[in-house]
């Protein structure tokens, strides 16, 4: 993989070390600024977070560590050789969720509006790749409008390198993906064949083409939250497993999902401190299922006498009657 693209005019003409380092910390705050602060405050004023945020609310405090931190687009169709941005629109890496290794790439939507480029590929099938190999889960943050238009069929290959590692590692590591703004195109084909996938109310969107496309197609007025909101995918296509009133709810929820689940299919799930006896009776459970085995009995009431602590609910209005989740449960002999 090509780590930068980025050859500073400085560079050639740096004579001492603090010239280095100095030019060093002045790329480091370019990648940090990503589309500078105008955008970033246009992201806060839409209620949303930059990629750099949300990888702060997700990892264990100082764990997470980038890669790729310099890398840039190579394209130099449309002028793009003149908007050059370290990192080209994605923050890679790794770092820990409860002291558990995760990889992870959150894409950042002042970039481009966080469209996909060949580098910008790169860089996430790079921490896949790690992922697989060190048996980690991997976890996306999707903030991207579909392929950068400016590289033609070169973002559309580079849409493939990234299913075909979704497929390596179904199965093998958990794939998680977080919807956090507008994502259209091939930036919501990767997600859906992930494990898990939670979207934020009234911000996230998951959609192949976006309403002003279906308008011009067939003559029909939609809105974003109606073709692809989080409502939408949570309880009528059920593409998505959790829906979440805002960033900060997303990410604790995501966090906690960890929580249950191993890091590979070779690991058992985490181990934790029960906040239950396991050695507690429940006299309920005689009166909530019948004598009879071929009377219906209300799931949700046996579910309720879990612990909250100890049960996560999924996909609760896709499938209202049936109630998958995942319960921990601790046997009097663990």
């Amino acid at each position: 993989m090509t780590t930068s693209g980025r050859t500073p005019q400085e560079s050639t003409e740096l004579k001492s070390s603090q010239e280095k380092v100095t030019e060093l910390h002045r790329l480091m705050g370019e990648a940090v600024l990503g589309g500078g602060k105008k955008r970033i405050e246009a992201q806060h004023k839409k209620g949303k977070l930059t990629a750099r945020e949300r990888l702060d609310l997700l990892l264990d405090p100082g764990s997470f560590n980038e890669l790729d931190m310099f890398v840039t687009h190579r394209s130099s169709d449309f002028r793009l050789d003149e908007q050059k941005i370290p990192g080209d629109g994605v923050v890679t890496g790794y770092g820990q969720i409860d002291g558990r290794l995760v990889y992870v790439f959150s894409q950042d939507f002042t970039v481009f509006g966080g469209s996909l480029s060949e580098a910008h590929a790169e860089k996430i099938c790079k921490v896949m790749d790690l992922a697989m190999k060190n048996g980690a889960p991997v976890i996306g943050l999707n903030d991207s409008g579909g392929a950068r238009i400016q590289e033609g069929v070169v973002s559309l290959g580079a849409y493939a390198d990234i299913f075909l590692r979704n497929t390596l590692a179904s199965g093998v590591v958990p794939q998680i993906s977080a919807i956090m703004g507008p994502c259209a195109g091939g930036a919501v084909y990767s997600p859906a064949i992930t494990d898990f996938i939670f979207m934020v109310e009234q911000t996230s969107y998951m959609f192949v083409t976006g309403p002003n496309v279906l308008k011009t197609v067939t003559h029909e007025d939609v809105t974003f939250e109606e073709l692809g909101g989080a409502m939408v995918h949570n309880s009528t296509s059920g593409v998505a497993h959790f829906s979440c009133p805002s960033e900060p709810d997303c990410i604790r929820m995501l966090r906690t999902l960890i929580s249950y689940i191993p890091s590979n299919n070779l690991e058992d799930p985490p181990r934790i401190t029960p906040l239950d006896s396991p050695t507690r009776t429940e006299a309920a459970l005689d009166t909530i299922i019948p004598n009879n085995p071929n009377k219906p009995y209300d799931m949700k009431a046996v579910i309720q006498l879990q612990h909250p602590a100890h049960h996560l609910c999924r996909c609760p209005r896709f499938s209202p009657r049936p109630q998958p989740g995942t319960q921990r449960y601790h046997p009097p002999w663990s």
